[in-house]
């Protein structure tokens, strides 16, 4: 948790101010994570069977035995836990431009309000550490909706969506094929 500690260590009279206001984003931040969480929870968020995320259409999708439900959606970044990593979205070549705006745009912020280190392509990072940057580029980008998808055996993803569309499913439906959900993930 280096690099945090780093960007709200108070040094003197003029950082005091920006520690508090680091500290405050943080806990709303973590605030608006939890009540979307809960809020989320009515429709099925963490429980659904499968979710897909299409780059081409920035669309989520998660499938449940009776319906789908489907949000625009922005990738914030990625946590390594083996590797002691938390990559940006834009910093990740393997996903396409417009799936990180909302993680350029925090970046944008955190060096315009003298934040650099926060702004780094790759940040050495615990546990708790991606959980703050999570936290605090949420609050920024004024999200509305918090998914960490599983990313594979030794990462995750994390995941903002906006407002969310729930179809249905018919028996005719055919099942979905998209990449199977979690028991790890949490909204």
């Amino acid at each position: 948790m280096g690099v945090f500690k780093r960007a709200i260590k108070a040094d003197g009279a003029g950082q005091a101010g920006e520690q508090a206001d680091l500290s405050a984003l943080l806990r709303q931040g973590e605030d608006m994570i939890g009540q979307v969480g809960r809020a989320h929870m009515s429709w099925g968020l963490g429980s659904a069977d499968r979710w897909d995320l299409d780059q081409t259409t920035g669309v989520i999708t998660w499938t449940f035995p009776d319906k789908t439900a489907t949000a625009p959606a922005q990738i914030l970044g990625s946590f390594a836990p083996r590797a002691g990593s938390w990559v940006w979205a834009w910093a990740n070549q393997s996903l396409l431009p417009g799936m990180s705006r909302d993680s350029r745009r925090f970046c944008d912020w955190a060096e315009a309000n003298g934040h650099p280190e926060l702004a780094q392509p790759e940040i050495d990072a615990d546990e708790q550490t991606a959980s703050t940057l999570a936290a605090l580029a949420f609050r920024v980008t004024g999200a509305t909706g918090y998914y960490r998808g599983p990313g594979g055996n030794s990462s995750y993803v994390v995941i903002t969506f906006g407002p969310v569309t729930l179809t249905r499913r018919t028996a005719a439906s055919p099942p979905s094929t998209s990449m199977p959900a979690s028991a790890g993930s949490t909204p």
